[in-house]
């Protein structure tokens, strides 16, 4: 007699599904036919995937919202200039160009060894540096590298106004 490659599987969410399980050697269809048991069946688990994926872009454009807000009210209380860019680039960069220095300035001043002074410098230099395309690039960047990366920085990446205007 022959095993059986058809299975009929009663899946964890109720739903009943035909399963073609010739493709698995004879000794393993029942064991995986048990196994698809305890899991939903196709198409839930696509509606759920779905779900959640709607879900997780809700979440993501919320906190792209908060940190967008948070590095506007930054911009402003620190005098940054606007940055230049697509209007995709803009707000991206924005997010980037906060946190990159938000990140340099706990290094090198809150846990590191600089002084107040000392970061007045790295912030005049980085009120020069106005292409948003830059800052996207340098989203990865360690904070204690933005001094260098400010130095390596070139005409191409600094405002064409004079950004203390």
């Amino acid at each position: 007699m022959a095993i059986r490659r058809h299975w009929t599987v009663t899946h964890s969410c109720g739903h009943e599904a035909q399963h073609d399980l010739s493709n698995r050697p004879a000794d393993r269809r029942a064991g995986f036919a048990r196994w698809l048991a305890e899991r939903t069946c196709s198409d839930c688990w696509k509606a759920a995937r779905d779900a959640d994926s709607a879900g997780k872009e809700e979440w993501l454009a919320a906190k792209r919202a908060e940190e967008q807000q948070t590095a506007a009210q930054w911009a402003e209380q620190f005098e940054m200039p606007p940055l230049e860019g697509t209007e995709r680039a803009l707000s991206w960069g924005e997010r980037s160009r906060h946190q990159l220095v938000t990140r340099a300035y706990t290094a090198r001043v809150t846990e590191g060894t600089w002084s107040e002074t000392d970061w007045a410098v790295t912030e005049e230099k980085i009120r020069t540096v106005t292409r948003a395309s830059w800052w996207i690039d340098q989203r990865d960047a360690d904070g204690t590298d933005l001094p260098e990366l400010l130095d390596a920085a070139t005409e191409a990446d600094r405002g064409t106004e004079n950004p203390y205007r």
